[in-house]
Protein backbone atom coordinates (compact mmCIF):
# COMPACT_ATOMS: atom_id res chain seq x y z
CA UNK A 1 0.00 0.00 0.00
CA UNK A 2 0.78 3.46 -0.61
CA UNK A 3 1.89 5.89 1.89
CA UNK A 4 0.41 9.56 2.03
CA UNK A 5 0.70 11.75 4.45
CA UNK A 6 -2.32 13.54 5.95
CA UNK A 7 -2.27 15.93 9.12
CA UNK A 8 1.19 15.06 9.57
CA UNK A 9 0.57 11.31 10.27
CA UNK A 10 1.61 8.42 8.32
CA UNK A 11 -1.73 7.22 6.55
CA UNK A 12 -1.89 3.89 4.06
CA UNK A 13 -3.67 4.22 1.52
CA UNK A 14 -4.15 1.04 -1.42
CA UNK A 15 -6.09 0.31 -4.29
CA UNK A 16 -8.08 -3.15 -5.03
CA UNK A 17 -9.23 -4.15 -8.21
CA UNK A 18 -12.28 -6.44 -8.73
CA UNK A 19 -12.42 -8.73 -11.38
CA UNK A 20 -14.61 -11.71 -12.13
CA UNK A 21 -17.27 -13.09 -14.79
CA UNK A 22 -20.61 -10.99 -15.12
CA UNK A 23 -22.69 -11.42 -12.46
CA UNK A 24 -20.36 -13.30 -10.12
CA UNK A 25 -21.20 -10.73 -6.79
CA UNK A 26 -18.53 -7.46 -7.80
CA UNK A 27 -20.55 -4.84 -7.79
CA UNK A 28 -23.07 -6.37 -5.02
CA UNK A 29 -19.95 -7.40 -2.70
CA UNK A 30 -18.41 -3.43 -3.19
CA UNK A 31 -21.61 -2.07 -2.19
CA UNK A 32 -21.86 -4.42 1.04
CA UNK A 33 -18.10 -2.88 2.16
CA UNK A 34 -19.10 0.82 1.59
CA UNK A 35 -22.22 0.37 3.13
CA UNK A 36 -24.49 2.29 0.30
CA UNK A 37 -25.36 1.22 -3.31
CA UNK A 38 -23.00 3.15 -5.54
CA UNK A 39 -22.75 0.10 -8.27
CA UNK A 40 -25.45 -0.93 -10.00
CA UNK A 41 -26.64 -4.69 -9.70
CA UNK A 42 -29.32 -6.77 -11.40
CA UNK A 43 -29.99 -10.01 -12.80
CA UNK A 44 -28.56 -9.02 -16.28
CA UNK A 45 -25.36 -9.11 -17.38
CA UNK A 46 -22.84 -6.42 -17.81
CA UNK A 47 -24.63 -4.03 -15.91
CA UNK A 48 -21.27 -2.54 -14.85
CA UNK A 49 -20.35 -1.24 -17.73
CA UNK A 50 -16.91 1.22 -16.51
CA UNK A 51 -14.78 0.99 -13.78
CA UNK A 52 -16.79 2.14 -10.19
CA UNK A 53 -14.87 3.85 -7.40
CA UNK A 54 -15.42 3.00 -4.17
CA UNK A 55 -13.80 3.78 -0.78
CA UNK A 56 -13.68 2.08 2.39
CA UNK A 57 -12.34 4.37 5.25
CA UNK A 58 -11.24 3.75 8.91
CA UNK A 59 -9.36 5.56 11.66
CA UNK A 60 -6.05 4.80 9.88
CA UNK A 61 -6.11 3.87 6.71
CA UNK A 62 -8.17 4.19 3.23
CA UNK A 63 -9.15 1.56 0.70
CA UNK A 64 -9.93 2.39 -3.14
CA UNK A 65 -11.94 -0.38 -4.57
CA UNK A 66 -12.82 -0.29 -8.10
CA UNK A 67 -15.57 -2.67 -9.59
CA UNK A 68 -14.87 -3.41 -13.22
CA UNK A 69 -17.02 -4.83 -15.77
CA UNK A 70 -17.60 -8.41 -15.89
CA UNK A 71 -14.90 -10.30 -18.74
CA UNK A 72 -16.58 -12.14 -21.16
CA UNK A 73 -15.16 -12.39 -24.96
CA UNK A 74 -16.02 -8.54 -26.94
CA UNK A 75 -18.45 -9.22 -29.50
CA UNK A 76 -19.05 -5.76 -30.09
CA UNK A 77 -18.01 -2.18 -29.51
CA UNK A 78 -19.06 -2.15 -26.26
CA UNK A 79 -17.35 -5.53 -25.03
CA UNK A 80 -14.23 -3.69 -26.80
CA UNK A 81 -14.57 -0.73 -24.54
CA UNK A 82 -15.19 -2.89 -21.50
CA UNK A 83 -12.47 -4.98 -22.07
CA UNK A 84 -10.06 -2.03 -22.65
CA UNK A 85 -11.84 -0.74 -19.20
CA UNK A 86 -11.08 -3.85 -17.54
CA UNK A 87 -7.06 -3.71 -18.84
CA UNK A 88 -7.01 -0.24 -17.68
CA UNK A 89 -8.19 -1.42 -13.90
CA UNK A 90 -4.52 -3.56 -13.74
CA UNK A 91 -2.41 -0.54 -13.52
CA UNK A 92 -1.35 1.49 -10.26
CA UNK A 93 -3.22 -1.82 -8.31
CA UNK A 94 -1.78 -2.60 -5.24
CA UNK A 95 -4.49 -6.07 -5.17
CA UNK A 96 -6.72 -7.65 -7.63
CA UNK A 97 -9.58 -9.57 -5.93
CA UNK A 98 -10.94 -12.43 -8.21
CA UNK A 99 -14.56 -13.35 -7.52
CA UNK A 100 -15.76 -16.57 -9.06
CA UNK A 101 -19.18 -17.85 -8.45
CA UNK A 102 -19.71 -21.21 -6.87
CA UNK A 103 -22.52 -22.16 -8.84
CA UNK A 104 -21.02 -21.56 -12.26
CA UNK A 105 -18.27 -23.71 -14.05
CA UNK A 106 -14.58 -22.62 -14.38
CA UNK A 107 -14.77 -21.49 -18.20
CA UNK A 108 -12.18 -20.95 -20.79
CA UNK A 109 -12.66 -17.02 -20.00
CA UNK A 110 -11.37 -17.80 -16.35
CA UNK A 111 -8.55 -19.87 -17.57
CA UNK A 112 -7.68 -16.79 -19.54
CA UNK A 113 -8.30 -14.01 -16.51
CA UNK A 114 -5.95 -16.02 -14.12
CA UNK A 115 -3.57 -16.19 -16.63
CA UNK A 116 -4.08 -12.45 -17.34
CA UNK A 117 -3.46 -12.11 -13.09
CA UNK A 118 -0.56 -14.20 -13.04
CA UNK A 119 1.63 -12.35 -15.46
CA UNK A 120 0.58 -8.99 -13.59
CA UNK A 121 2.73 -9.82 -10.84
CA UNK A 122 0.16 -7.93 -8.74
CA UNK A 123 -0.74 -9.81 -5.25
CA UNK A 124 -3.97 -11.62 -5.58
CA UNK A 125 -6.83 -12.87 -3.52
CA UNK A 126 -9.76 -15.44 -4.90
CA UNK A 127 -12.95 -14.60 -2.96
CA UNK A 128 -15.80 -17.42 -3.67
CA UNK A 129 -19.21 -16.30 -3.61
CA UNK A 130 -22.04 -18.63 -3.21
CA UNK A 131 -19.90 -20.83 -0.86
CA UNK A 132 -22.93 -21.56 1.53
CA UNK A 133 -24.31 -23.37 -1.54
CA UNK A 134 -21.60 -26.18 -1.37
Amino acid sequence: MSDLINKNELAKVGFVTIVGRPNVGKSTLLNAIVGEKISITSNKAQTTRSRIKGIYNDTDSQIIFLDTPGVQKPKNKLGEYMESEFKLSFQGTDLIMMIVDETKNIGSTDKQLIENIKNSKVPRILVINKIDLL
